[in-house]
């Protein structure tokens, strides 16, 4: 068989591959999480967010919709956190947000995200 139509057949199954992998993903909530860092941010962006009152921004009360945007953008640093811990493991993550740096410590329970401290390091 002449390498031509090698390179042919394989580029034909390839493609055909790639149409029938993206029906069978299309619609459904997929995600390619390799990294631990990615896994801990997806798991935490699922749970539902209670925040102490005793967390501020800028003077006032942090609310959900400031933390989930802030967690958009933020890194886990698993040297600072105790993910050995029995029950709720607790996280420290880097957020970047308005172009400040925050640490965020977080307790990660079964079905519930506690936010317990926001500061600017």
């Amino acid at each position: 068989m002449k390498l031509l139509y090698r390179i042919g057949y394989y580029l034909v199954g390839l493609s055909l591959g790639m149409v029938i992998v993206s029906f069978v993903f299309s619609g459904k909530k997929t995600s390619c999480n390799y990294g631990p860092n990615a896994r801990v941010l997806a798991d935490l962006k699922k749970k539902r967010v209670v925040i102490d009152s005793t967390v501020a921004w800028k003077g006032k009360a942090l609310d959900s919709t400031r933390f989930s945007e802030m967690l958009q953008r933020s890194k886990v640093d698993f040297s600072a956190s105790d993910t050995q811990r029995e029950g709720c493991k607790l996280y420290r993550i880097q957020s970047s947000y308005q172009d400040k740096i925050y640490w965020i410590d977080l307790e990660n329970c079964s079905d519930t995200l506690i936010v317990t401290r926001l500061q600017q390091p």
